[in-house]
């Protein structure tokens, strides 16, 4: 048996300590300062009310305040919050891991450098460590499709960990996989976490077929906008290729579940998607956000992140000779879109590396 601690008690921090505890390992769930009342929730209900699941029995929860009781003699420590709290994350694990600790992170998204330069989100949770601590633990990420509400209700779930520590990795897919909870393990760590920050980017453009239709008066027609989100979805992959390319990760990454696998199932529904959906109709991305956030609540979009945050960078990548002009014109347009607020433009002609004698659409 293991013990295992995680921080952040979301809805997918929450949702992986099912196989855990089907496992029987020791799980410790400890809430952020945003999540006291998902905390109170399975102190005194035993139920996760965002997953509107009952948490398993041996599962203990814990207040941030009462971290370092949790983490005490922890195994592995998992972060599981979103791309926004990495570097908070960060600095709680200053005083939560311990030499030898396995560190497992979820969130998905990248940081750019001024030089254009983009770091994964593990290097960016590492960073916050001294040194010495930092070189004296594991790294690894779960990437690949995995819906929350499908993993707490033990649905089949195919994940890939990944790694520069193959001992590691073995070690911790053993502790996770369950009949319904399928691990693979990978080394190519940076190009696994290319692949799962950029298909956040290409799913929220898969929602605007939708809006599309809709800004067309044919939202109810029965000819749906699938040839429209088909190629946005295979641009996409092109342009993930690009990257992974230019960046150093393997080209065959992007083939399996890290990245056309987690663009698919994140391109079948879920905030991005109406995010995407409101401004296929015709509202720029602010009034988009607007529109999908309920009153009085704040809800994070990490497509329009990750677009803000790697398409950002194309410029200064295409400056420095690594990037062309011509390359990924669709995330280039994805940044007019949320950036600069511009008005919906597919450029179609431009995809898959030219289209032959391709004009403008009337």
């Amino acid at each position: 048996m293991a013990t295992v601690a995680v921080l952040g008690s979301g809805v997918m921090g929450t949702a992986l300590t099912f196989p855990l505890a089907d496992n029987g390992h020791d799980v410790r769930l400890v809430g952020t300062h945003l999540d006291r009342e998902i905390i109170d929730s399975i102190l005194t209900r035993g139920v996760h009310p965002r997953l509107a699941r009952t948490v398993p029995a041996s599962v203990r929860a814990y207040q941030l305040e009462d971290a370092e009781a949790a983490f005490a003699g922890a195994d592995v420590a998992l972060s599981g919050v979103n791309s926004f709290g990495v570097r908070w994350a960060g600095e709680q694990f200053r005083s939560l891991l311990k030499p030898g600790m396995h560190v497992l992170a979820i969130a998905k998204g990248m940081e750019a450098q001024e030089n254009g330069d983009l770091r994964i989100l593990p290097d960016v949770l590492a960073d916050e460590l001294p040194e010495g601590l930092r070189d004296s633990v594991s790294w690894s990420a779960i990437v690949g499709p995995s819906i929350a509400g499908e993993l707490a209700a033990r649905r089949h779930t195919s994940v890939v960990f990944a790694g520069h520590d193959t001992t590691a990795l073995d070690a911790l897919a053993a502790l996770f996989r369950t009949s319904y909870y399928h691990v693979w393990s990978s080394t190519d760590l940076f190009g696994a976490e290319v692949c799962a920050a950029m298909k956040n980017c290409y799913a929220l453009s898969v929602g605007l077929a939708e809006g599309a239709l809709e800004a067309i008066g044919e939202g109810e027609s029965p000819d749906r906008n699938h040839n429209f989100e088909a190629a946005v979805f295979g641009q996409g992959s092109v342009e993930i290729r690009r990257m992974l390319e230019v960046l150093g990760g393997r080209p065959e990454t992007l083939l399996g579940l890290p990245g056309v696998g987690d663009m698919y199932v994140t391109s079948a529904g879920g905030r991005n998607i109406r995010l995407g959906r409101h401004m296929g109709a015709g509202l720029t991305f602010s009034q988009a956000v607007e529109a999908v956030t309920p009153p009085g609540e704040t809800m994070t979009f990490e497509g329009a992140a990750a677009i803000r945050v790697i398409g950002g960078a194309l410029e200064k990548l295409t400056e420095r000779g690594l990037l062309q002009p011509e390359d990924l014109p669709l995330l280039r347009h994805l940044y007019e879109l949320i950036a600069l607020e511009r008005p919906l433009a597919i450029p179609w002609s431009a995809f898959f590396g030219g289209e032959p004698g391709g004009r403008a659409a009337p």
